[in-house]
């Protein structure tokens, strides 16, 4: 029973290690007798055992690698503290294994000392705002560096910057000199503002009210105009027939009957206005002076 029970137990082992399941997005790399000889894809696969091992495990998945934080110089001689965040993947596994000792270690560091370059091309107030170009910097150079190693960078990311803390006193108030700076500018920006419209407003209303003023003396002219223009045809119309009445039978009489009722009417107006009174000579002869009047009402008549 023993040695079949051995036997058995090698035929398992034997079984066991010959084969081999691969699990999704893993690459194993396989050496016979100490060379590479392939890697093996996800699902079930058969090795020679003593002959055949699996020399490197590979996750094919997307990783995240931290950076540590570090020291760098900004272009303005301003230390300040960084760290990120590097996404890779294995693409080649078999570059991956013997291609580099540790592309993790290599890649960490590499992201370090290219960050530590394109931060010391920056001034410190730069560092904040080209934090994607920075990143595109990191993704490149280490690009570039992996092609042999059989990873492929995707992305990075710095996670923090930070300044000494005098640095950041400085630049608090420097961001509050700022902030005043701009209210300032938009106080006097709206006062400015403020003191157009006022002055837009007064001029518009001197415009209106001097073309309502014009528009009022256009509208008095016209009427005083269209007043006299009906006072003088009333006029002439009056006298018009004033000098046909005159013309028809009895008008010389009711004439002089109308220049003594007026002269009468008068005298007793000047009479009642004051004491004194200066009286023609031949004021007694009363027929005479009426006399006089029609003479010049006769001889202004039209000759026939």
């Amino acid at each position: 029973m023993t040695p079949l029970l051995v036997l058995l137990a090698l035929v398992v082992l034997t079984i066991l290690m010959t084969v081999k399941v691969v699990p999704q997005q893993t690459a194993y790399v396989l050496e016979r007798l100490g060379k590479f000889y392939g890697v093996l894809q996800p699902g079930i696969n058969f090795i020679i055992p003593f002959f055949d091992r699996i020399a490197y495990k590979y996750t094919l998945k997307e990783s995240a690698i931290d950076i540590p934080e570090q020291i760098c110089i900004t272009r303005d001689n301003v230390q300040v503290r960084m760290d990120g965040v590097i996404f890779i993947q294995v693409i080649d596994p078999k570059k991956a294994a013997y291609g580099i000792a540790d592309y993790t270690f290599a890649v960490i560091q590499l992201a370090q000392t290219t960050m530590r370059s394109e931060i010391g091309k920056l001034d410190l107030d730069k560092t904040f705002e080209e934090r994607m170009t920075i990143n595109r910097a990191v993704v490149q150079s280490i690009d570039d560096a992996a092609i042999g190693w059989g990873v492929k960078v995707l992305r990075y990311e710095i996670k923090n910057i930070t300044p000494p803390q005098s640095v950041l006193i400085a630049m608090e108030k420097q961001m509050q000199a700022e902030r005043e700076r701009r209210a300032v500018i938009l106080q006097s920006d709206g006062e400015k503002q403020a003191a157009i419209n006022v002055a837009e407003g007064q001029k518009q209303k001197v415009v209106l009210e001097s073309e309502g003023l014009r528009l009022r003396q256009i509208n008095e002219a016209e009427g005083e105009a269209a007043a006299l223009k009906s006072v003088a045809a009333a006029t002439a119309e009056s006298i018009k027939l004033v000098a046909m009445a005159i013309q028809n039978e009895g008008g010389i009489e009711a004439v002089q009957l109308k220049v003594a009722q007026n002269f009468v009417d008068q005298f007793g107006k000047l009479a009642k206005a004051g004491n004194t009174l200066i009286l023609p000579a031949n004021f007694a002869d009363m027929g005479s002076m009426i006399a006089t009047a029609m003479t010049i009402v006769k001889s202004s008549e039209p000759k026939k």
